[in-house]
């Protein structure tokens, strides 16, 4: 999970940051919490890469508020959840209208953004569906267009994602059990999501990142018009 926290005050910006570090901790959930001093620094970084889960928004900043930066990303983005943090009430009423999951007041009470977060997090897995994945001790959220795909080890099933793998004490068939109608057993020890595959072979599918993964003889007619039927 990526949260952004954006506030033109170092204070207090440190001071949010290391409550959801403290928050994802505690709620044994990998989270990057990405620090921005300004609208305008977010939404540089925003433009080249829209991978944010949650925003933590300060309302009171420069040129672009709080309040007019959450109504640009929400005309694009409907998944993304929002947090409003100020030192002033006055600006409530808007924070409605861009769907914000919650108006904190400074000083933030930690139980408060701790509640808002586990509230954008639930919110979260009901926008876009996820895999729940426990491995180490941690949990991750995992959205499913973000899997590439999934192979049977022993007692465990490796996650590949767009980003980095995981390794999950689970059987393939009980993986499999959760996810949406997108990912294909394509061999007895692999299931590849269809959202991902550029190419077909005999033997094999290319992904569009350029992995490779095999599938059994005989499949690939299958999966050619699974993905004509879901596409």
């Amino acid at each position: 999970m990526r949260i952004a926290v954006i506030d033109d005050r170092p204070a207090d910006r440190d001071y949010i940051a290391a409550l959801v570090s403290r928050w994802a901790k505690d709620r044994d959930t990998a989270v990057t919490a990405v620090p921005f001093p300004s609208a305008e620094a977010f939404l540089f970084d925003y433009s080249e890469d829209k991978n944010f889960d949650i925003l933590l928004l300060d309302i009171e900043m420069g040129a672009i508020n709080g309040v007019e930066l959450a109504k640009t990303v929400r005309a694009e983005n409907d998944a993304v959840q929002m947090v409003f943090i100020t030192g002033f009430p006055d600006f409530i009423a808007e924070g409605y209208e861009v769907s914000a999951v919650h108006y904190l007041m400074k000083p933030v009470d930690q139980d408060k953004l701790f509640s808002a977060l586990d509230r954008a997090a639930a919110n979260l897995v009901k926008s876009e569906r996820r895999l729940h994945v426990t491995f180490e001790r941690r949990t991750d959220y995992v959205p499913f267009s973000k899997i590439l795909y999934l192979e049977a080890q022993k007692q465990y099933v490796r996650i590949v994602t767009e980003g980095e793998e995981y390794r999950m004490k689970a059987s393939l068939a009980e993986t499999a059990a959760q996810l949406d109608e997108f990912f294909f057993p394509c061999q007895r020890s692999f299931i590849v999501n269809l959202r991902h595959v550029a190419r077909i072979l005999p033997d094999r599918v290319v992904l569009k990142n350029g992995a490779e993964v095999p599938i059994s003889r005989g499949v690939a007619e299958k999966i050619g018009r699974e993905i004509i039927h879901l596409f």
